[in-house]
């Protein structure tokens, strides 16, 4: 998941994630991250195949923002982790 400069979040699969992140950071990812440069890397996950990887892309993108934020959130020091282990 990328934070936009306007704090959005964007989120999307891959299999090369530094190659992706810096792709996105050149403006040559999506339209979307493009149009809000910069991006930082603020939350990922490993999955065990690509079909698993957009299965867990998809169910990302439909969580709420509030939901999104606390994925983030579990990975920032000083933070206590709720919902899903």
């Amino acid at each position: 998941m990328l934070r936009c400069r306007d704090g959005s979040l964007y989120t999307g699969a891959t299999n090369d994630l530094e190659r992706r992140v810096a792709t996105h950071g050149r403006g040559r990812g999506a339209a979307y991250t493009r149009a809000r440069l910069p991006v930082t890397l603020v939350w990922s996950e490993a999955a065990e195949d690509r079909s698993a990887a957009l299965r867990r892309e998809a169910a990302i993108k439909r969580l709420t923002r509030a939901d999104k934020l606390l994925l983030v959130a579990a990975l920032e020091p000083g933070t206590r982790r709720r919902g899903r282990r």
